[in-house]
């Protein structure tokens, strides 16, 4: 392995790591929807593993398809850009519409009291909600917000796989365009893993039972703002 690509492999590894961890993008939504959903662990990991590679395939395939017909890395780029801009407004419309529908949901979730009295006791009271979930299923009902997550990570791009690590690595050989390309990747989808895994582990012993009228809402106001730092931010 000649120096040039293992300083590339080292560079990949470092950028994969910090790029995810400083995008609040690439964990939060997940986080905040396991909650709201009540999601598995199993099927939180499972989700975010997609979303994370199709989120780093689809700037892959597009870094190998530049390099293989010689489009010039600035063309890509911009490709790149105009990707971002989409992703970062599908998250904007969809944590919005979200954030609306789950305080809708509280308004319509908020616990009244009834009082009943029977012919051979005194009057009590009971409380409950007319949304809230049952414990038994009548019909499984259609879940898009996976898919709609899948579809966000496909469009956001992986802005400094292409000009920082495959041009370069793509100069020295396909091997060690190949080697960069996993490196980054590997380490991208294993950030992401780390940081949904971990925080929500966490969450599970805060004491929330107060807010989960609220977690459709909080959750979908989380996804909103994350789509802000991308437009407005630039995160």
């Amino acid at each position: 392995m000649s120096p040039e690509i293992l300083a590339l492999i080292i560079t990949a590894l470092s950028i994969g790591f910090f790029h995810t961890l400083f995008g609040p993008d690439h964990y939060l939504p997940f986080i905040a929807m396991a909650q709201a959903k009540k999601w598995s662990m199993k099927k939180t990991v499972l989700i975010t593993s997609l979303c994370g590679i199709g989120h780093v395939l689809s700037s892959v395939l597009l870094g190998f398809f530049g390099i293989a017909v010689g489009i010039a890395v600035f063309k890509l780029e911009n490709i790149e850009s105009i990707r971002g801009d989409f992703a970062g407004w599908l998250l904007l419309i969809f944590g919005f519409v979200y954030c609306v529908w789950g305080i809708w949901r509280a308004i319509k979730n908020k616990p009244h009291t009834h009082w009943h009295s029977h012919h051979d006791g005194p009057k009590h009271e009971h409380t409950h909600s007319h949304t809230k979930d049952h414990a038994h299923v009548h019909g499984k009902k259609a879940n898009i917000t996976p898919w709609v997550l899948f579809t966000i990570f496909v469009f956001g791009p992986c802005e400094p796989l292409i000009p920082l690590l495959m041009y370069p690595a793509a100069k020295a050989s396909i091997t060690g365009l190949i080697l960069v390309t996993l490196a980054f990747s590997i380490t991208t989808i294993g950030t992401m893993l780390g940081v949904v895994v971990a925080t929500t582990y966490g969450v599970n012993f805060l004491p929330v039972k107060k807010l989960e009228r609220y977690t459709h809402a909080l959750a979908g106001f989380t996804i909103f703002m994350c789509g802000f730092a991308v437009q407005v931010l630039g995160l």
